[in-house]
């Protein structure tokens, strides 16, 4: 059942209401005998307790589909391709020399 948030005109008063939705506001003021208005809330959000809770957690069927495939085409363009000839080809950097230095 929500909780209604009801303001008088007369006496500026706030006040609060559990009521469920199918009964009709509230008409009087408790103070003043005044006409009420209902007031239009935020309502209760989200609140997230714990380290259980990650944007990915609810992501659609679509989109695990695409980062799937998306994940697999990344590994296969980053894997070394095989090379068929003699490793004469390749060119390895040269090693810096360090200078030694004796007394």
């Amino acid at each position: 059942m929500p909780t209604y948030e009801y303001k008088c005109l007369d006496c500026d008063r706030r006040s609060e209401a559990f009521q469920s939705m199918m009964d009709e506001p509230l008409a009087t003021c408790g103070e003043c005998g005044g006409k009420l208005k209902r007031l239009i809330g935020a309502g209760a959000g989200f609140l997230f307790k714990g380290n259980g809770f990650y944007a990915t957690d609810y992501r659609s069927d679509s989109y695990k589909a695409a980062a799937k495939q998306d994940s697999s085409t990344a590994s296969a363009a980053s894997a070394p391709a095989s090379d068929t000839k003699s490793g004469s080809d390749t060119k390895k950097s040269p090693t810096p020399k360090t200078e030694s230095k004796s007394k």
